[in-house]
Order: C-alpha cells, then sequence, then structure tokens
C-alpha cells in the first residue's frame, strides 16, 4: 500500500478541519476548565475573549502544571488565563494538509488552531490528518 503523501498537497485544512470548537474563556477556573476537558475527552481547548478572538491554547499539559507545580492556594484560584499557552501557531482553512502535517511532525501540539481573518473558525487536530490521509488510500483502493 502505498501512502498518498503527494495527493495531500491537493487537500485543503477547510475540508477536514472541525468547525464546531468547544472553547474556554481566560477567566475560567482551572478547575472548571479539567472538568470539561474530561468530560468531553478533549486533550486541549482553544482561549478565546468574549468576542470570540483567539488569545491562547490550555491543554492537558496546563492542567498538570497547575496540580503539580503550583501551590495548593495558588492552584485553588488558577484561571485558564494565568497557565494558557500564548504562543500560538495556528493555520489558515486554505493551507494545504501536506504542509500542515510537516508542521505537526515539527511541533509538540496535538491540534492547530484554524484563522480567518484573525478569527477563529476552526481547528485541525492530527487525527483530521488521519482521517484525510484514510480517505486517500480508500480512493486509490477503488
Amino acid at each position: 500500500m502505498r501512502m498518498p503523501t503527494e495527493k495531500l498537497k491537493g487537500l485543503k485544512v477547510r475540508d477536514f478541519m472541525a468547525t464546531s470548537v468547544m472553547s474556554l474563556t481566560p477567566d475560567m477556573s482551572v478547575s472548571e476548565a479539567v472538568q470539561i476537558l474530561v468530560k468531553y475527552r478533549y486533550s486541549g481547548a482553544p482561549v478565546v475573549d468574549a468576542y470570540g478572538k483567539l488569545m491562547g491554547m490550555f491543554s492537558e499539559k496546563d492542567c498538570l502544571r497547575a496540580a503539580v507545580v503550583l501551590d495548593p492556594s495558588a492552584a485553588e484560584e488558577a484561571l485558564v488565563g494565568d497557565l494558557m499557552s500564548i504562543h500560538i501557531e495556528s493555520v489558515s482553512p486554505e493551507d494545504d494538509l501536506q504542509e500542515v502535517a510537516e508542521r505537526f511532525l515539527k511541533a509538540p501540539y496535538k491540534r492547530f488552531p484554524v484563522l480567518e481573518n484573525h478569527a477563529l473558525v476552526g481547528q485541525i487536530s492530527r487525527t483530521d490528518l488521519l482521517r484525510a490521509i484514510d480517505r486517500l488510500l480508500r480512493e486509490s483502493d477503488a
């Protein structure tokens, strides 16, 4: 079976990204964020302000930082905005999947927020890329 590497260049993020994205707010408590992530089985989520502007990303690693590194009283009062990652790598809906796959190989992230005109319009994950590869493999078998 030949992997459809070259064909990824013809596919766009827009066609495989999740458009219904659960997000967190910077003023949400870390404990509330943990409950949401666990309930929905997410490993992280974008953090947006009241206008929907992307402010950061909050991940399992950020949750662990609150639980392990902070002293108990600080952990109880910690907010998502205090611990979220603010150095965000994002992609455009028009980026091709080959480029995004290469970025995933170089980055520690499991997902990238998708921005269009500086607004969060979705997110794409490693799993979304696997769906694209699976589709291409099925098409080549047909």
